[in-house]
């Protein structure tokens, strides 16, 4: 594997109070590929995911041990900004979540937020993310209306091209398609190719199929633990594992 590492979780143990819900895991994350998570409900795979953008300390009495970098840095290191892992690291859930405001707002807020003021560089920002997210097409003459009225596929679309916006570099998508359609699930599979050109991706799935069609690399996550991970390919044809086997063919899960 002579791919650049993008992040890295070396050893990591995390705890839900006294639970714990991660043991040792360690893994590498490379850049402009796209790494799946699959496993059964509630064996830590969306748990693991969140500690890449440091979601999981906003959940009181959580503890983690071990050590997770982005590129080289340390990002749970004592001078290391929040704030700025979650825009270095974007997060798209599994319900679509815009804000109650206008297309263009939902867009737009994450620059005003980090300090960009120049009208014209927003605008340009906003149309750019939009068309990245393939979606400039469907709502270009309508960037005033609310982003609720958009369709549960758009509003997917729309909450990765918020992530766009920002000049993330690394993008986790926690069951994205769950709650959509097969048309909208089928239009997100083909942004998600698209996208790894540009940005390292890491994807959460129930949906086996799903992680077999957009992902380079799988990790198989039980009761906390990473049991295998490898190329996509080598995971689903002649897993080493075979309780990796067992789950991919149904026998559990």
């Amino acid at each position: 594997m002579d791919n650049q590492v993008k992040m890295r979780a070396q050893n990591v143990d995390f705890f839900y109070g006294k639970t714990q819900a991660l043991k040792n895991v360690s893994l590498d994350i490379y850049a402009n590929k796209v790494t799946a998570m699959i496993g059964p409900s509630g064996c830590g795979k969306s748990t693991f995911i969140r500690l890449f953008n440091r979601m999981n300390e906003l959940v009181p009495h959580t503890a983690l041990r071990g050590k997770i970098f982005l590129d080289d840095l340390e990002i749970n290191g004592p001078l290391v900004d929040a704030v700025d892992i979650r825009r270095r690291v974007g997060m798209v859930f599994q319900k679509p979540n815009p804000f109650p405001k206008s297309i263009f707002d939902n867009i737009s807020y994450g620059l005003k937020v980090n300090g960009i003021k120049d009208k014209a560089f927003i605008e340009q920002k906003v149309e750019e993310s939009l068309k990245k997210a393939a979606i400039w097409g469907e709502v270009k003459d309508r960037l005033g209306d609310s982003a609720l009225k958009l369709s549960g596929g758009q509003q997917q679309r729309l909450c990765i091209a918020r992530c766009l916006a920002v000049e993330t570099e690394v993008i986790l998508f926690d069951e994205p398609c769950a709650s959509l359609d097969p048309i909208s699930t089928t239009k997100i599979e083909e942004l998600i190719l698209e996208l790894k050109k540009d940005y390292s991706i890491i994807i959460v799935t129930h949906n086996m199929q799903q992680a077999a069609r957009v992902s380079d690399y799988t990790g198989f996550f039980l009761l906390g633990e990473m049991v295998e991970f490898g190329k996509t390919q080598d995971i689903f044809t002649k897993p080493q594992d075979p309780k990796t086997e067992a789950y991919i063919t149904g026998r559990f899960g």
